[in-house]
């Protein structure tokens, strides 16, 4: 999903007059679109939206869990099992 910027920025005037045809170049190139006026914002395919919120989750999750275990905040399979009905 690397940012081609002599695709993928257009400014808002261009959004403005064509903005199905700006949804469906995000959509299809799976590419966020750059759009400029006095700063920047992103618009970006749903699907890649989502896949991109959900593997943010993983990696907090993930991250959480090692400083869980550097905390040492372990617990045995055991009992873990014991939780959840195993």
């Amino acid at each position: 999903m690397q940012t081609k910027f002599s695709e993928d920025v257009i400014p808002l005037s261009d959004l403005k007059v064509n903005p199905g045809k700006v949804v469906n170049h995000a959509k299809d190139t799976h590419r966020p679109v750059l759009v400029t006026s006095r700063g920047v914002a992103v618009l970006q395919g749903l699907d890649d939206y989502e896949n991109i919120k959900e593997e943010l989750e993983l990696v907090k999750a993930i991250a959480q869990g090692l400083v869980a275990i550097k905390e040492g905040e372990t617990s045995d399979i055991s009992d873990v099992k014991k939780q959840l009905g195993l």
